[in-house]
């Protein structure tokens, strides 16, 4: 999942460098440097790749701070489309 978040935030920035140079602590927002059109894009990429669905008026955009911390979240959110 790490690797595929990767791959996505250097095809959204346009930045092939991104995807081998990230760390998984990288702050998505502040790092990466996403403006507002790149993290809607970036966003709706997610859903595709992980098949879920971002609820955008709740996202949190802390879950952002770090890609760990997406991972996590995408996770739960996959889980409870299994489980619920």
């Amino acid at each position: 999942m790490e690797t595929t978040i990767k791959q996505l935030l250097a095809e959204v920035t346009e930045k092939p460098e991104l995807a081998s140079t990230l760390s998984n602590e990288a702050d998505i927002m502040n790092e990466v440097g996403l403006d507002s059109l790149q993290t809607v894009t970036f966003l709706f990429k997610l859903e595709e790749a992980f098949d879920i669905e971002i609820d955008f008026e709740n996202f949190d955009y802390q879950d952002l701070s770090s890609i760990n911390r997406l991972c996590t979240v995408l996770r739960a959110q996959q889980a409870s489309v299994i489980t619920g």
